[in-house]
């Protein structure tokens, strides 16, 4: 047995066991990466290089940094003056995925909503609102608002990569937003109908008082420390804004940030250890070793190539999008959008140029469906943050995210011919 197919096979198992959820996810992640390991696919150095992933480092530190926002009582605030115009959960679920997508057009998804995170707890247990109601359009808004700009997500700049060196035009840096800004209007709506409807009310997850205001954390809101904390919350932002003229990667940045808050001790040491979710940080990590393998093995290349040799030239562009679009966002639900980008991106320009069809057109697609993770809680770190604190199941994300596939299909197939015409 090849190992392209044994690690399909051992995916397969995490599926189902993340669907049956018989093991605590993080655990199922753990087994998953050790059973790749067992099984000579990867090895030790790979197992758990994941924890020294930039990502997981990036979210670490932004967990602290959002942990000081609850802390200082900041979150606090900002979630009274939120509420003084948002009065009802659809109004807060509005409000929220309009910050989150704009937050996002110009920062990393997993950033904006490591930012985000606390304050939205905040608002929910404020309001009496349901948790689970809020951080799913959360996690789909900081996708949505990735697909806005080149920079928005590591996706497009994957695309805009292999685009560069086959000598084909780039795209410009709002180009992305002829789809993106419709995507995300559209996205909005359908959270607020349709979505609203699918995503479960789990209201408090049972024994999780992280976020929940008490008088423990009345002596550590002084206004010196919320000025701390809101400092180093804008410094993160305009440094990740300007990462590449300042030198600085964002994950170093959300580690000095973390840093600065407990040593001003505006966060005390054990302050920042309980901001921080392990199962979420375990599970990001445990995963990555996954995608690692569908791309070295050439099993994720197996699945696509499997897939596209049905398209022949004489199956028009339109079905050729089609086809693009759902192995890019099947491939995206288990590896990055990076990793999904990077590989579709130069299968989708050669079918494109041997069918005579405009190259901006199939990329983008692949750009598109890269960032549409929205099925599976292991598709992003976004959707992996909220599964805990939204007490969310596998089949949750199944039920709200396929329809809004379907849907955001339906406006590729539409709007992508119309912007940049296939001949």
């Amino acid at each position: 047995m090849s190992s392209a197919v044994l690690t399909i096979i051992i995916l397969v198992v995490a599926i189902v066991l993340f669907i049956t959820e018989k093991l605590p996810i993080a655990i199922t992640a753990l087994l998953t990466s050790i059973l790749l390991f067992v099984t000579g696919i990867i090895d030790s150095k790979t197992l758990f290089s994941g924890y020294t992933n930039e990502v997981v480092i990036l979210i670490t530190g932004m967990f602290v940094i959002g942990g000081a926002l609850f802390e200082t009582g900041v979150a606090k605030k900002v979630g009274n003056y939120i509420s003084k115009y948002a009065k009802t959960e659809r109004q807060l679920l509005l409000v929220v995925m309009l910050i989150a997508a704009g937050l996002s057009a110009f920062l990393s998804n997993t950033s904006t909503t490591a930012v985000l995170l606390p304050v939205v707890i905040m608002l929910a247990d404020k309001g009496n609102f349901s948790r689970s109601k809020l951080l799913m359009p959360l996690a789909y808004a900081t996708s949505l608002g990735g697909m806005i700009t080149l920079v928005g997500t590591n996706g497009n700049l994957a695309v805009q990569s292999v685009m560069n060196n086959a000598g084909v035009k780039e795209f410009g840096f709002f180009e992305f937003a002829w789809i993106g800004i419709p995507l995300t209007i559209v996205g909005i709506l359908y959270m607020l109908t349709i979505g609203y409807k699918l995503i479960p009310d789990r209201g408090l997850v049972v024994g999780d008082d992280e976020y929940t205001d008490n008088e423990e954390n009345k002596d550590n809101q002084t206004s010196i420390k919320q000025i701390i904390a809101v400092l180093v919350l804008l410094g993160a932002i305009i440094f990740m804004v300007f990462e590449e003229q300042i030198g600085v990667p964002l994950h170093i940045v959300s580690i000095i940030g973390a840093l600065i808050l407990v040593v001003t001790r505006t966060l005390t040491e054990k302050q920042a250890y309980k901001s921080l979710d392990l199962s979420t940080i375990i599970l990001v990590a445990s995963m990555m070793p996954m995608a690692t393998a569908l791309e070295k093995t050439g099993a994720a290349k197996m699945i696509a190539d499997y897939v596209v040799g049905f398209v022949s030239t004489n199956s028009g562009p339109y079905i050729l999008v089609g086809i693009i679009f759902s192995i890019t966002t099947i491939l995206t639900s288990v590896m990055s959008n990076t990793a999904a980008a990077a590989l579709m991106a130069p299968i989708a320009l050669v079918i494109s140029n041997n069918m005579g069809i405009d190259p901006k057109a199939v990329l983008m697609t692949v750009a598109v469906g890269a960032s549409a993770a929205y099925a599976t809680p292991i598709g992003t770190p976004p959707n992996t943050m909220i599964y805990i604190p939204g007490n969310y199941k596998f089949m949750d994300y199944v039920k709200c995210g396929l329809p809004f596939l379907i849907i955001q299909l339906i406006i590729c197939l539409v709007l992508i011919p119309l912007v940049w015409p296939f001949s």
